[in-house]
């Protein structure tokens, strides 16, 4: 997840029935499907991977238009800035990973259970929002600076994933499931960082796909790398 110091993603600040973050100005999506919205959605992911590769601000109109093979005019017939285009792409990525974070909570299993699903989740979307991802890391206190009200569902998304991961630490240590000695809010930050900063050296296709390295994340978490009796630290 995202942090205020370019950290990583976090979750979006949805409605109450799931619907995907209100977003001040800008081009709407149509709700229809077709080709239209299929040209939209492309220049979408076109956009986004420029956003990862050179950075939002780095990166032109022109230059998204260019790699689309269209002139810069024709780019405004589907959004009315670079802003709105970034908007979409995180807010994309920010609904689905609520959604399911909160699926993950209303299982109804223990703590450690919704926390292992939880890892399963974050690492899971660093294959199909590699580049939201990425974009939330780098360009995070660009994105807040900016006039007005538009990015300020980053913040409350923020807010909202850190309160379900806390919840549930908490939750499994009143359970007796996790040590009463670790502090929540520092342990989530340590999972959190570790699932997004992944997204930097995290390939598709290498040795490990994200499921091997959810698995193996939740092994170290929760088993540890020490065997034995464990010593206290003075």
């Amino acid at each position: 997840m995202n942090t205020r110091k370019n950290s990583g993603g976090t979750v979006a600040d949805t409605a109450a029935d799931g619907s995907a973050p209100r977003r001040q100005g800008g081009t709407r999506r149509a709700g229809s499907s077709g080709p239209a919205s299929e040209r939209r959605d492309h220049l979408v992911k076109l956009a986004a991977e420029l956003f990862a590769r050179k950075g939002f601000q780095a990166t032109t109109v022109r230059e998204i238009a260019d790699e689309a093979g269209i002139l810069s005019g024709s780019l405004y017939h589907h959004f009315d800035s670079k802003e709105t285009i970034v908007d979409e792409v995180l807010s994309t990525f920010l609904k689905d990973l609520i959604g399911r974070y909160r699926a993950a909570l209303d299982h109804g299993a223990d703590a450690r259970t919704v926390l292992s699903e939880m890892v399963r989740i974050g690492f899971s979307t660093l294959e199909p929002h590699r580049a939201a991802i990425t974009v939330m890391q780098n360009d995070w206190n660009y994105l807040r600076s900016l006039p007005g009200d538009r990015f300020d569902y980053l913040i409350k998304a923020e807010d909202e994933v850190e309160r379900m991961w806390i919840e549930q630490i908490k939750r499994g240590q009143a359970e007796g499931l996790f040590r009463p000695d670790v502090d929540p809010k520092l342990t989530y930050r340590m999972i959190r960082d570790t699932i997004w900063v992944a997204v930097r050296w995290f390939r598709p296709g290498g040795r490990l796909n994200t499921t091997t390295l959810a698995e193996h994340y939740i092994t170290v978490l929760f088993d540890g790398l020490a065997t034995g009796h464990r010593t206290s630290q003075s």
